[in-house]
């Protein structure tokens, strides 16, 4: 009996040029979480059973690359921008196949750039930089995990002000917490503490007591290390 490989091929179409090209993609069953870190990144078992190194799809025929996050929407003059700027320039590559860190890092990159240009909610964006910081801190790069980690709080806090997490997985209590969990992490201590309040405040009415609990022991150790530094 043939054994069940961990990546299987999954079908994509190119939303630019509309070629067919299949990417990996990890089966469920091999994937095995032991424990988050406070801003949720999951640690894998087996890191090559990493299922965000193939969160990415990037078209081989013209480098387009996109989540399945992002919206199929187009806004005026988006296309002629990826054309010029992303399709013109491609070198053809592939990264359908058997990933590496250093290769996803690079897919990250071009989906950042892709959701930009095309204008990406930034609720979509802050999740891209986060789990691009996430890849960083796996091979212990602290500067471009930090690099990225302040991106991901700028989109973050730019989705709360803008309300365009609405209708997405990210609750408002969520998104407090975030704000204030990569804020503690980029050493802003006092913005941290601000929204780790707010998410305190929103106990009575949060569906999430999990996150209004992380918020209370990280706001509580930021005192103690406050009065710590004032002794």
């Amino acid at each position: 009996m043939q054994q069940l490989k961990p990546t299987y091929d999954k079908n994509c179409g190119c939303r630019v040029c509309k070629e067919s090209f299949t990417t990996k993609k990890i089966r469920s069953r091999f994937v095995k979480v032991f424990n988050y870190d406070s801003d949720f990144c999951p640690n894998y078992s087996d890191e090559y059973m990493n299922p965000l190194l193939y969160h990415i799809n990037t078209c081989p025929h013209c480098g387009y690359s996109e989540s399945e996050d992002f919206s199929p929407y187009f806004p005026p003059g988006a296309l002629d921008m990826i054309n010029s700027k992303v399709v013109d320039a491609w070198i053809p590559q592939d990264y359908c196949r058997d990933r590496t860190i250093t290769v996803a890092i690079n897919t990250y990159k071009l989906a950042i750039y892709c959701g930009t240009l095309k204008r990406e909610k930034h609720i979509i964006m802050a999740g891209l930089y986060i789990r691009l910081a996430w890849l960083f801190r796996s091979i212990k790069n602290d500067n471009q995990e930090q690099r990225f980690l302040k991106l991901a709080l700028k989109e973050y806090s730019e989705s709360y002000m803008s309300d365009d997490f609405k209708g997405s997985s990210i609750s408002e209590t969520r998104i407090f917490y975030l704000i204030g969990e990569l804020s503690r992490r980029t050493h802003q201590s006092e913005q941290a503490v601000k929204y780790f309040s707010k998410v305190i405040e929103l106990q009575s009415r949060s569906t999430e007591p999990k996150l209004i609990e992380m918020a209370r022991e990280r706001w509580y150790e930021m005192r103690q290390e406050q009065k710590a530094a004032a002794n």
